[in-house]
């Protein structure tokens, strides 16, 4: 675990969630707080005729804008054998430099 990896991004089937590292309880075990994040005034989805309801032909180049929330939910995730990070839930946690905001508007 690098020492300068401030973020940790859930990752739920194809949407992700932005979490920020808290607090570090031993090498392999990290607090976490959830994060606010608001899509970017200078972007919106664009959809198309197609699918159930619609194709969003941009999902791919979405912006969000992140900020904290003291008020976030709090997790304590823990590396396994295999290398990845989860919660008590058994919820899937990448470490990483940035948070990572991503709604899959076709699914």
């Amino acid at each position: 675990m690098s020492e300068y990896t401030p973020y940790a991004n859930r990752y739920g089937f194809s949407d992700v969630e932005p979490y920020e590292i808290i607090r570090r309880v031993s090498e392999k075990c990290v607090e976490i707080r959830s994060m606010k994040a608001e899509l970017s005034p200078d972007w919106s989805p664009e959809f198309v005729a197609g699918g159930f309801a619609g194709h969003c032909v941009n999902n791919g180049s979405q912006r969000w804008v992140y900020s904290v929330d003291v008020n976030g939910e709090v997790l304590r995730i823990r590396l396994h054998k295999d290398g990845t990070y989860r919660s008590k839930f058994g919820e899937r946690f990448k470490l990483s430099d940035k948070p990572v905001k991503f709604r899959d508007y076709n699914f």
